[in-house]
């Protein structure tokens, strides 16, 4: 395990959270076999920009984030944020989770996947949560790959939009409250 830190965003960390987005979105994009979207990565990397933004304009209050970062060279290798449920899930669900709060943005680098530091990110929004007297909260993937580590952390997802963004990509969206959760080690 790296030795990693867990911390909110600053004005100075824009750049390189940033390029992180591009380098992560990028590569996810890649691995699910989508590397001619191109459109749809640059809208993406557009948004997680935004939502950065969002954050640290309002100091939290309008997205929030959370950074993992590698304390010997200080280099961020993961995100985590929550803001209102976006437009795509509360299109999807006809409404029923507008208002919820959403984690979104779970991202660790290339080269860091794997090795717990999606998870420790989970547990410190779940920690997060308590500490603001959050009661539920809601995320969703289109993401194959993604899907299956949500599926195994959260079980059966709630929504399931068979076949969304293509024939066999479906999307799904899990609703869970905070109460039920514990701090998740696997």
């Amino acid at each position: 395990m790296y030795n990693v830190g867990i911390r909110r965003p600053r004005i100075e960390d824009s750049e390189e959270l940033n390029q992180f987005f591009s380098t992560v979105i990028r590569d996810t994009f890649a691995r699910e076999g989508l590397s001619e979207w191109h459109d749809d990565i640059e809208n993406e990397i557009e948004a997680k920009k935004q939502y950065l933004k969002y954050d640290l304009d309002s100091n939290g209050k309008s997205r929030y984030f959370l950074i993992a970062f590698d304390k010997k060279s200080n280099k961020v290798i993961g995100t985590i944020e929550y803001g209102q449920a976006s437009e795509l899930i509360n299109i999807c669900t006809n409404g029923a989770l507008k208002g919820m709060f959403e984690i979104g943005t779970v991202f660790v680098l290339p080269g860091y996947q794997s090795r717990g530091i999606g998870t420790l990110l989970l547990n410190a929004m779940f920690l997060t949560f308590l500490g603001n007297g959050v009661q539920e909260f809601c995320l969703d993937s289109g993401y194959t790959n993604s899907q299956k580590i949500w599926e195994r952390k959260f079980g059966k997802p709630d929504y399931l939009l068979k076949d969304y963004w293509s024939q066999g990509t479906d999307h799904m969206i899990w609703k869970r409250s905070t109460k039920d959760m514990t701090i998740i080690f696997k």
